[in-house]
């Protein structure tokens, strides 16, 4: 029976893997690892982890005695004496020495360091959360770079259809020319058209050479093979993505976190007005102590304080009602930022939807205009087509290649904010 348990848990391991390994592919991947160790903002963040982390262990030392070494010298004049008859008595030395070793300890503070304790691992819990922001925001927009730069490849990929089916047209009006079938109007008309999409791909060319500057500024990597515009993303319910961003989303997270540190400093201030019982003992020599009082004695003592807070003029009530309002704003900024979530997770949800919509409409306008453009070539080639239908049929045909891919291209935009917005990982 346990075999067969953990068999299962195996395989439900291995398959939460690969659905995790299959939202994006292998050179994505390899692009987010790059950034987080490339790009500079992730380091500095990193080091505020460890900032916060220092923080907790200061603040955890407070549980242990403070003990220190004190030395002193003081040359004192004018003497201390007093004269009985022909005698005089000295009451101190003129050289005062003393050292000693000082111990203090906390014996009941009514919570305090607790509730400091708790607080510092609240501020660390936050500052993680920050962490994993940043790396999600970072994450979001590496992916959105990349899949640009998948576009502007897959586009320029269509002018280079477009551009061989106009060169190939264009000569057989070359030939047509040649034969009289055709007119120098006919030859200008279709070098017109090459030019102008020419041009089209040089502009397409300089951007992607202008998002690889921008991928390698992140990255430190400046090229890509060819990729595909997809997204390996099930669909999700608005419940369901509601409450996978509840429970997985950084900016949630960091909001509620700052409800905990509210409540933390509310109950830190409140502590304030407790008492504080302590410790002190101190250990060592000194001189000044009569008859002999040039000698150095042994000394020691020890003790235990209480300290009760009766009035500061209602300050520490202040700091509470202060604090309570700050508690009940944190309270109200998690509420909107759920508010704020659900909207937009509805927008990317709606966005998914339409452009998976578009797509399979733009494969029947594809077909239509392949075979418009397959039969105006075949009528330019018996003389029955003039050089503007042909252009017509090419254009419809690029626009409908240039639709779909437009749409691919928005549908893993709409993941990708969907992705974000749920805070799920892009890399394991």
């Amino acid at each position: 029976m346990k075999k067969i348990v953990l068999c299962i848990v195996v395989v439900f391991g291995a398959y939460t893997t690969l659905m995790a390994q299959s939202l994006i592919n292998g050179e994505l991947k390899n692009l987010l690892n790059q950034s987080l160790l490339y790009f500079p903002k992730v380091k500095e963040v990193q080091q505020s982890v460890q900032l916060a982390e220092d923080k907790l262990t200061l603040v955890e030392l407070n549980k242990y005695p403070d003990i220190t070494a004190d030395a002193s010298y003081a040359y004192v004049q004018p003497k201390i004496e007093v004269a009985f008859g022909d005698k005089t008595f000295q009451f101190s030395p003129e050289h005062n020495v003393s050292a000693a070793l000082n111990g203090s300890y906390t014996l009941f503070d009514f919570g305090r360091l607790q509730s400091n304790i708790q607080k510092a691992k609240l501020e660390l819990q936050t500052s993680k959360h920050i962490a994993e922001q940043l790396k999600h925001s970072l994450f979001f927009q590496v992916s959105q770079l990349y899949y640009q730069i998948v576009y502007a490849k897959k586009a320029i990929e269509i002018q280079n259809q477009v551009l061989q089916l106009l060169n190939e047209n264009k000569i057989v009006v070359e030939s047509q020319l040649k034969n009289g079938n055709a007119i120098q109007l006919d030859l200008l008309t279709i070098q017109s058209k090459i030019d102008n999409e020419l041009n089209r791909k040089i502009d397409l060319e300089n951007n992607v050479q202008k998002l690889l500057n921008l991928l390698n500024y992140a990255t430190g990597v400046s090229k890509i093979s060819e990729g595909q515009l997809s997204v390996g993303l099930k669909n999700y319910t608005f419940d369901e993505a509601i409450q996978q961003a509840t429970l997985h989303n950084p900016s949630i997270a960091i909001a509620r976190d700052k409800v905990g540190v509210s409540k933390a400093e509310v109950a830190i201030t409140k502590l304030n007005e407790k008492p504080v019982v302590g410790l002190k003992a101190s250990v060592g020599s000194r001189n000044g102590y009569l008859p002999q009082i040039q000698d150095p004695r042994f000394n020691y003592n020890a003790g235990i304080g209480f300290s009760v807070p009766l009035f500061n003029g209602g300050k520490t009530k202040q700091q509470i009602k202060i604090q309570e309002r700050g508690l009940a704003l944190s309270e109200i900024n998690v509420v909107a930022e759920l508010h704020d979530f659900e909207k937009d997770i509805q927008a990317a949800l709606i966005d998914i939807k339409s452009n998976e919509s578009r797509i399979k409409n733009a494969a029947t306008q594809i077909e239509q205009a392949a075979l418009a453009q397959k039969l105006s070539v075949s009528k330019l080639k018996n003389g029955t087509a003039t050089p503007i239908e042909i252009t017509s049929t090419n254009a419809d045909y690029q626009r409908a290649l240039l639709n779909q891919l437009q749409y691919q291209y928005q549908l893993c935009n709409a993941q990708l904010e969907l992705i974000k917005l749920m805070g799920m990982e892009l890399v394991d």
